[in-house]
């Protein structure tokens, strides 16, 4: 059974920075970050592959955010640097693809409880 817990969310001002974690049991493979605001829809964020790394980036987080996995430690990290007001959301860890497209909420088949953040102008 594939269990995904968030953590690392907080508040921070506008520039500012945030780590967010993922502990996961139970499952090996693709791994993503999503975010959703309030009355938006889930949108992907990033991805990566637990096994080689490879990653793969939503627009809104080139350049400023960077996907992570530690093996030894069965986590995944998402880095925030840069961070703006229009980052403010609910972020989920998924896990256990079995779609097409990395960055669909569709794609995906376990998710954790979300981790809040919030980023103040």
């Amino acid at each position: 059974q594939v269990r995904l817990v968030e953590s690392g969310g907080g508040e921070v001002q506008a520039g500012g920075s945030l780590r967010l974690s993922c502990t996961v049991s139970g499952y090996t493979g693709y791994l993503a970050w999503f975010r959703q605001a309030p009355g938006k829809e889930r949108e992907g964020v990033a991805a990566i592959a637990t096994s080689g790394g490879d990653t793969y980036y939503a627009q809104p987080a080139r350049g400023r955010f960077t996907i992570a996995y530690d093996n030894a430690k069965k986590t995944g990290y998402l880095q925030m640097n840069g961070l703006k007001p229009e980052d403010t959301a609910t972020y989920y860890c998924a896990a256990d693809f079995r779609g097409t497209s990395l960055l669909q909420a569709e794609a995906w088949n376990s998710w954790g409880l979300g981790t809040p953040v919030t980023v103040s102008s």
